[in-house]
């Protein structure tokens, strides 16, 4: 991996390509993130750069990573990740990393934490079908069906898809196209869309399986 950046989920717009065809976008603060320690093989087992991301007041934070950010000599985060670039040595800490990171055309993956939706369905969470509803099929067009066998193995298999909790989950789309920045005001604008609600954390890293 080359390069990284946290940010924020802003909202989808759209935005007009050269022959005024329409592109959906979604907008994303960039940044910017601070280096908060440079992790290196001899004193830590393993290369890595831990970036913060968003201003918080010390009165938010509890004693122990107030005295973390005091160690460090930096200003106090919000979020703290840990990136393995292929050169860590070339980052030091309270360098600054902005949104001209990237640029127009870059192909990206974007991680984030789903919406949370609750208890759902089948139908909902695994795209079960429905029942017929003709010929006495009662009130269950919607119900999960049955659950396996009856007297052998006596038991519902491990992994069924079954009715439960939906979204809050680690979610990465990739291969994504960056459609324009805006390094003024910290801003990045995605091709298509990226997990998670709006102000929902997002890291956008260089894709791993480019097209």
């Amino acid at each position: 991996m080359k390069k990284a950046i946290m940010g924020k989920k802003i909202a989808m717009t759209q935005l007009f390509g050269e022959k005024g065809k329409v592109i959906p976008v979604t907008i994303i603060e960039a940044g910017p993130d601070m280096v908060i320690r440079v992790k290196t093989g001899e004193k830590d087992g393993y290369d890595a750069v831990q970036l913060g991301y968003g201003d918080v007041k010390l009165t938010r934070l509890n004693k122990p990573m107030t005295g973390y950010f005091k160690a460090q000599g930096t200003a106090p985060k919000k979020y703290l990740r840990e990136f393995r670039f292929d050169d860590c040595s070339a980052f030091a800490v309270g360098d600054v990393i902005k949104a001209s990171t990237f640029a127009v055309g870059d192909k990206v993956d974007v991680s984030g934490v789903s919406k949370g939706k609750g208890t759902a369905g089948t139908i909902k969470r695994w795209n079960h079908a429905r029942l017929k509803e003709t010929h006495g099929s009662g009130p269950v067009a919607r119900h999960g069906g049955s659950l396996g066998a009856c007297s052998d193995p006596s038991r519902v298999y491990k992994g069924r898809k079954m009715a439960g909790h939906l979204g809050v989950e680690a979610v990465t789309i990739q291969n994504l196209e960056i459609a324009a920045v805006d390094d003024e005001h910290d801003l990045i604008a995605v091709k298509g869309a990226v997990p998670g609600p709006r102000g929902g954390l997002v890291i956008i890293r260089d894709a791993v399986k480019k097209a």
